[in-house]
């Protein structure tokens, strides 16, 4: 037993000992016949202090079921006013018209967004969310609440699209 105790103090002692070590410090300057260490900054992303909310991508068709959406240039009221009925069901109990809620505003959401990308987001939030690195930077914005999928049809989608012209 005694033998034990005087190996683990050894041991012991010997890791103190090897953990301590010797202390070099480092001079900041240049000594003579030395090359500076070169330090390198690493390069970030522009930060940018637009939210991804506001940011406007017009390029960005999104992933999903819709590659094109064809939209006429006039609203077509008929159906604009189905479409504003499925977001008062559907949408509005996390977006409110004109204002930020738990998810964005759709108001003016047309001069941010492709209506490919709008739609996709609709009917394919899940997806979007993982893949697309606008909704990923959208549900950062809005503190990681995931869109939940509605279920939609892509005709009801249009729909909503269409209504969201109006505002």
């Amino acid at each position: 037993m005694k033998n034990i105790m005087k190996s683990m103090a050894a041991l012991s002692i010997l890791i103190l000992m090897s953990c301590g070590g010797k202390e070099e410090k480092k001079k900041d300057g240049i000594q003579i016949g030395q090359k500076p260490a070169a330090t390198e900054t690493p390069k970030e992303a522009p930060v940018s202090d637009v939210k991804p909310s506001q940011t406007i991508d017009l390029t960005n068709k999104g992933i999903g079921p819709i590659k094109s959406v064809e939209i006429d240039a006039t609203v077509d009221n008929a159906m604009a006013a189905k479409g504003s009925e499925i977001f008062k069901s559907k949408c509005m109990a996390c977006h409110k018209p004109d204002k930020k809620f738990i998810g964005p505003a759709p108001t003016g959401i047309m001069e941010r967004r492709t209506p490919e990308w709008i739609m996709n987001m609709i009917l394919n939030p899940e997806e979007m969310t993982q893949k697309d690195p606008l909704a990923k930077a959208l549900l950062m914005e809005f503190n990681g609440s995931p869109m939940a999928n509605q279920h939609l049809t892509e005709e009801e989608a249009r729909q909503v699209l269409e209504y969201f012209r109006t505002l």
